[in-house]
């Protein structure tokens, strides 16, 4: 076992300690094919808790998205990105020529799954903020990639701000029904309804 593999079966181990990283399959059963699972944003632990709550033969194949000038600013983070979670890095300061997709539309070439957050920003909201055009275009260029819906709760309270040791709370991913493109669909209509699947997924309260 290399240290990227001990550190990730660590990292799953802290994760389920802390927040349960319950998975609940909802709309559709952890399946071995290509994917892109979008969810809600509350917290930079959002896509551990959704890498966590995979299957560990799915986590191998399922990238989540990284901000290079944050998580490749020390040693360690660039590492734990790059070697545990084989994280596909964004740039979020660009050049008027630069495809901020492309990093995303090769990982995808590959035959990657992603984790992506349409939003592009984290909200404590409740609700998800308007989805911006990414899910869209990644849709329309892969069409026979299932786009799985994810609803992500509690996990902006494991870490409240300007606390540095977390708290441990139940936090859930839930997975929805997969949803895709439909011919002639448009971009707006698309992704207003990706952002109520999301919503959909979420589990009703009693």
């Amino acid at each position: 076992m290399t240290r990227a593999d001990a550190m990730g079966w660590l990292l799953v181990a802290v994760a389920r300690l802390v927040t349960g990283a319950q998975g609940h399959w909802r709309g559709c059963p952890p399946k071995a094919e290509q994917r892109i699972y979008f969810a809600n944003h509350q917290s930079h632990l959002d896509w551990v808790l959704i890498w966590a709550a995979l299957p560990q033969e799915l986590r191998a194949r399922t990238r989540p998205i990284a901000a290079r000038d944050y998580w490749t600013s020390t040693r360690f983070k660039h590492w734990l990105t790059r070697e545990v979670f084989n994280a596909v890095y964004v740039s979020r300061q660009r050049t008027d020529d630069q495809d901020p997709l492309e990093p995303l539309v090769e990982a995808l070439a590959r035959g990657d799954s992603l984790v992506i957050f349409p939003e592009g920003t984290r909200s404590n909201r409740g609700e998800p903020m308007p989805f911006k055009s990414g899910l869209y275009h990644l849709a329309e260029q892969f069409p026979d990639v299932a786009l799985i819906p994810v609803w992500i709760d509690n996990v902006q309270r494991v870490m409240p701000k300007g606390e540095v040791v977390p708290v441990p709370i139940l936090c859930t991913a839930t997975f929805g029904t997969p949803m895709r493109l439909a011919p002639g669909e448009d971009k707006r209509a698309f992704l207003d309804r990706a952002r109520q699947a999301v919503l959909a997924a979420r589990p009703m309260v009693a």
